[in-house]
């Protein structure tokens, strides 16, 4: 299916990983929110199962091993064009991760991966929805 003039909603899974008092972010090589901060992850593939998806998401973009654990949140992210076509339209369903293994480096979809604090986050203007779902994540891991 393709990404872009989609013919149906894409399903689009996240992980929150949570560090201490940090959150790790990919910069993204590609469009959409192409050179935007956001949260690691990509599009469910079929016969994949969604926590299969987070794992092999942060491995393919940042190195990292993870272990999804608690859904954090399922919200809908829809970009339109200049002429108001809808020009992608994901549903995004993010999971809390814990960090079990691997190296971090950027890879595939990511230009550059990096951990960041809370008081770093505001200057990144993140979307509402990756700004509500990263302080559950803080929330749920006791930070």
């Amino acid at each position: 299916m393709k990404r872009e003039f989609p013919e149906a909603p894409l399903v689009g899974i996240g992980a929150i990983i949570i560090e201490g008092d940090r959150v790790l972010l990919i910069k993204r090589a590609h469009p959409p929110l192409q050179a935007q901060w956001s949260i690691p992850g990509g599009v469910l593939e079929v016969g994949e199962l969604v926590r299969e998806a987070a794992v092999r998401e942060v491995r393919e973009e940042t190195g990292l091993i993870v272990e999804p654990g608690e859904l954090l949140g399922v919200y809908d992210r829809v970009l339109r064009n200049s002429e108001q076509r809808v020009q992608y339209h994901y549903v995004l369903i993010d999971f809390l991760c814990r960090h079990i293994g691997g190296e971090l480096l950027a890879a595939d979809d990511a230009a550059e991966v990096r951990w960041f604090t809370r008081e770093e986050l505001p200057a990144l203007k993140l979307a509402e929805d990756t700004q509500d779902v990263i302080r559950k994540g803080f929330a749920r891991s006791g930070r």
